[in-house]
């Protein structure tokens, strides 16, 4: 998914990166790689071990901006650690060494690096690479949580084979997850943050023996862009679908096949969706809660559901020796999912895909009524857009107006139709 961001995704947002002595430095070029062609500005602090596994030249070449080194602190510009952190939007350390870590949650400030967090103010991202025992030594766990009170945020360390052989968490997080998560604290907008985003993805698989299914041609591409782009933008996404698109570790993706098994997690996840809020309300003041509280959740039901299913699934597989040269298959009208869905005190809105283009708009007006929405989102399909496309085109359709969003990218279109609901939805 991450190559289908736009490049200016993060225009104008500014990261400050630190990079420390772990084996896992070189991966923080490509985290800097990642931010660049996602149109963010990005400077480099390192630490004297950190420049035995990578040079500063490399990420001045990346960055086009000076590293910031404990030898070169200039006070008649911003080159130091005062004025790189009033510069940046958010600092990210990444990897964070253990040293680094108990260093930092006790204070101390003998690096150029530690003299830039402790003087920062705004958000802080750490990202631990270490020996399974040294980050899970009582003293740097206990220094972690200390941090995690201070305003420091921390991504967790992965499972796997380390530098020095031994199997265990320690291994820095894959640099796209680092980014997705850098990303979402850039992005989220007060709006979306902790507010629950509901949605259904691709096409269900209906069973007509154990190797043999009805289903259809969407793609899911624009359910995993809303999915991506509502995490971005802050919220707490459940996913359902039938796709199986690496998205951020953030989004709590179920995968399912069939339209039984998409409604059983549906009922769920809407469940869910209402009491994630009220717990994390339990968490701050009461002038927060009341504001957190009103967060009412959304629904977006763009999976495309069969219609039809088999009367009579089989199971094992039907040999054609035994059904001859002509098969009929009787089929029955499936249950209507959205129709059916828990609309109390959801927002919830459907994707409607048509061919006919004469009466597209009357049938997605119907169905902003029959089914009792807030919305439809209406995609027009034919000459310019078809299933499966990385571009489409959709139609907002309110019970008062219609909204025309231009031809554009899936992510952009999922942007604006979110963005869109926070206009047109009080709180």
């Amino acid at each position: 998914m991450i190559e289908r961001l736009p490049t200016d995704l993060l225009s104008g947002k500014k990261v400050l990166l630190g990079v420390t002595g772990s084996i896992s430095a070189y991966k923080s070029c490509d985290i800097a790689r990642s931010l660049i062609k996602r149109g963010a500005q990005v400077r480099v602090v390192m630490t004297p071990s950190a420049l035995k596994f990578v040079s500063s030249l490399t990420f001045e070449a990346l960055t086009g901006e000076k590293v910031l080194l404990d030898s070169n602190e200039d006070w008649s510009s911003d080159h130091n650690h005062i004025g790189i952190g009033k510069w940046a939007d958010i600092f990210v350390i990444a990897p964070a060494s253990a040293n680094t870590i108990n260093k930092l949650g006790n204070g101390m400030a003998d690096t150029i690096l530690l003299s830039t967090a402790l003087a920062f103010t705004k958000r802080k991202l750490i990202a631990p690479a270490a020996n399974t025992n040294m980050l899970k030594n009582p003293l740097t766990e206990a220094t972690m949580k200390l941090m995690s009170l201070s305003g420091f945020a921390f991504i967790k360390p992965i499972k796997g084979l380390l530098a020095c052989k031994d199997e265990g968490e320690g291994k820095l997080e894959e640099t796209e997850e680092i980014f997705y998560q850098i990303a979402r604290e850039l992005l989220q907008e007060e709006y979306f943050t902790y507010r629950g985003v509901v949605l259904t993805g691709g096409g269900t698989r209906e069973k007509i023996d154990d190797v043999r299914f009805l289903s259809n041609f969407s793609s899911g591409k624009m359910a995993d862009a809303l999915a991506l782009c509502a995490y971005l933008l802050g919220a707490d996404v459940f996913y359902i679908r039938t796709t199986q698109t690496k998205l951020p570790k953030g989004i709590r993706t179920i995968e399912v096949a069939s339209s039984q098994e998409m409604q059983s997690y549906l009922e769920e996840a809407i469940r869910e969706s209402k009491k994630g809020v009220l717990k994390k309300a339990d968490l701050i003041d009461n002038q927060s809660k009341s504001q957190l509280i009103q967060k009412k959740p959304y629904f977006f039901s763009v999976a495309a559901v069969s219609d039809y299913v088999a009367k009579f699934p089989q199971n094992g597989k039907l040999k054609k020796e035994m059904l001859g040269k002509e098969w009929s298959l009787e089929l029955i009208q499936n249950r209507d999912l959205l129709a059916q869905s828990n609309k109390h005190e959801i927002y919830t809105i459907g994707f409607k895909a048509e061919f006919d283009q004469e009466n597209a708009f009357d049938n997605g007006q119907n169905m902003l009524q029959s089914k009792r929405l807030d919305a439809v989102c209406l995609n027009i399909l034919g000459d310019t857009v078809n299933f499966g496309d990385e571009k489409t085109q959709m139609s907002l359709l309110f019970k008062e107006k219609t909204i025309e969003l231009e031809h554009t990218s899936k992510i952009d279109t999922a942007f604006k139709i979110l963005r869109t609901m926070k206009e047109n939805h009080d709180s």
